[in-house]
């Protein structure tokens, strides 16, 4: 367990009628300010782009993921450097020189919480970016059957859910139901950014043959963020939002929701899920 996702509270614990001290353990929630640098070597600006909040670790991946799926990079050659300022808690990405960077995009308010991710976002023409990846391969089949097993597969990877049941976690997939990725984190936006961000520092993008689980529910934005890297496969083992449902639908992507106890929903593009059986005797 990474110490800086997480720290040991004293409690008094209750079971029943009897009370007694104990340590607990408590996921980590600090604010992350991400700053981007850009311009050529005699007029460079700097300028910050989020606030979030987020558990520490993989600092360097949720900057990356962020200013990829929020659109304000191509890939990860646009970027020179990343590093923490005196306060680790502010990361500054230096651009290279001849990365052009749409100022209007980095007027939208990016404060986000650990709880909501992207708020006030009222509809998906208001907020969708275009992505630039080809969505023409799209050979993505999977079986209900290894879909079953995906959650047990990522719960065994949360290592510090283990110890503080406050995290969300999310993992990339094969269609064999290998586990590629994941990554965790007090704020289920942050998780997928951070993922995306190790997709694309191994050069994985565009994940179109690769199935993302989300350990809660599936909201808007994490569907748009998934969207930008090009997933066109999403299991939640929470509910979707009906907005999640609406941007699945219109980017081809197959959604399902409630994974558990061997069962879920589909909500949109099943074609991809093989293996399903109908009731016979329904009706």
């Amino acid at each position: 367990m990474n110490n800086s996702s997480s720290l040991t509270k004293e409690i008094i614990k209750i079971k029943g009628d009897i009370s007694y001290p104990a340590a607990d353990f408590l996921a980590t929630e600090e604010p992350l300010e991400i700053r981007i640098s850009f311009g050529n070597a005699r007029q460079r600006a700097q300028k910050n782009v989020s606030v979030t909040m987020r558990t520490p670790g993989n600092d360097f991946e949720l900057a990356t993921g962020f200013l990829f799926t929020e659109g304000i990079i191509k890939n990860v050659a646009e970027i020179q450097s990343i590093k923490h300022c005196n306060d680790e808690n502010v990361i500054i990405v230096e651009l290279k020189e001849d990365v052009e960077v749409e100022l209007n995009k980095l007027e939208r308010n990016f404060y986000t919480t650990s709880s909501c991710g992207v708020c006030g976002k009222s509809s998906i023409e208001a907020v969708k970016t275009i992505c630039r990846l080809d969505d023409s391969i799209d050979e993505l089949t999977i079986s209900s059957l290894v879909i079953y097993q995906l959650p047990d597969i990522l719960r065994s990877s949360q290592d510090v859910f283990d110890f503080t049941g406050g995290l969300h976690a999310c993992g990339l997939f094969n269609e064999s139901g290998e586990l590629l990725l994941s990554r965790e984190d007090v704020g289920r936006h942050n998780a997928l950014d951070k993922l995306i961000g190790a997709a694309l520092n191994k050069s994985m993008i565009p994940l179109h043959n690769h199935l993302l689980l989300l350990s809660g529910r599936a909201s808007f934005e994490l569907i748009q963020k998934a969207w930008m890297a090009g997933i066109k496969f999403i299991a939640a083992i929470g509910a979707p939002s009906s907005l999640a449902v609406q941007m699945a639908e219109e980017c081809d992507i197959t959604l399902i929701g409630f994974l558990r106890n061997k069962s879920f929903n589909i909500y949109s593009n099943a074609h991809r899920i093989i293996n399903i059986y109908e009731n016979s005797d329904k009706g």
